[in-house]
């Protein structure tokens, strides 16, 4: 299984962008297939370190075996305790490639995409108890709109909704045939699978906390980072773009400038990219999944 997942994305922007020291400690926050992982251990030296994190248990598949590679199963959030626990702070650069892997979208039994039927899963770690079908069946209406609307920017989101909550009562939606035959009726006539693929996304965000973890993140990645310390964040779609783009400009996850007790900006990195990198055409026609990818580099202050 070792490698079945998609390319690496923006790969060598983003490990440019990390400013690679040979005898570096650096973090690979979302280890997936590895494809990062690995072109990062090509630059370093055999005094270099790289530390990866990934809550899917699937991705251990695709360690390599290398003595200066340590991965790590948990959630990105809690990043800071285990490089404190292995001794590793501060770190030399920082590295997140945010969504959902290939893998996870191809494999019919995880219920990430509604292309494969399966059970409504959608759980990234699964020691976790919540699943899709859960967050479906216990929800109230205003819940289900509000993570509709806010998660996956659903048109209809009350709509979508109400729809759910009506066929819940007939008979739990436990696979992902279930839950596309439900929406049949509110699916547009053109669209439709950027219509599945949105409510699709505000589930699986839901589910995993995605945004949650994102914030925790960036909160401690000026705790973890070195001066000089480089952070490169991969996003694909508008809510983790803000953040991360509010977060580098102002160390503030909602853009606000704060200032010290002498009126100083406070401020913990700076950005070294003025707009989004974007995947060239070439890239999107090799890779699909690119398409909507955005990276953003902060140099930590």
């Amino acid at each position: 299984m070792a490698h079945e997942y998609h390319d690496p994305v923006l790969l060598h922007d983003c490990v440019n962008g990390l400013a690679l020291r040979p005898d570096g400690v650096y973090v690979d926050a979302t280890f997936g297939g590895g494809g990062h992982s690995r072109a990062i251990l090509e630059e370093l030296g055999p005094d270099g370190a790289l530390i990866a994190f990934d809550r899917d248990a699937d991705a251990a598949r695709n360690a390599p075996d290398d003595p200066r590679f340590k991965l790590v199963r948990s959630d990105f959030r809690w990043i800071k305790n285990h490089l404190r626990h292995l001794g590793r702070l501060p770190v030399d650069g920082l590295l997140a490639d945010l969504g959902v892997s290939s893998h996870q979208f191809d494999t019919g039994d995880r219920g990430f995409s509604f292309r494969h039927d399966g059970p409504l899963d959608m759980r990234m770690d699964r020691r976790a108890k919540r699943t899709a079908a859960t967050v479906i069946a216990t929800s109230s209406e205003e819940e289900l709109a509000t993570m509709l609307r806010e998660f996956g920017e659903v048109p209809g989101a009350h709509r979508v909704a109400r729809r759910l909550v009506q066929a819940r009562s007939d008979g739990p939606i436990r696979s992902t045939k279930d839950l596309a035959d439900v929406l049949a009726p509110l699916v547009p006539r053109r669209g439709g699978s950027g219509f599945l693929a949105q409510v699709f996304q505000a589930l699986r965000i839901a589910v995993n906390d995605e945004l949650g973890s994102l914030r925790q993140l960036l909160q401690v990645s000026a705790q973890v980072l070195r001066p000089g310390g480089r952070l490169v964040i991969i996003s694909y779609h508008s809510l983790e773009d803000r953040s991360v783009k509010h977060w580098m400009r102002s160390g503030d996850l909602e853009g606000r400038e704060r200032t010290d007790l002498y009126g100083e900006r406070i401020r913990p990195f700076r950005p070294l990219t003025s707009k989004a990198i974007r995947p060239t055409e070439e890239e999107m026609e090799r890779n699909p999944r690119a398409r909507s990818a955005r990276a953003r580099i902060a140099e930590r202050i």
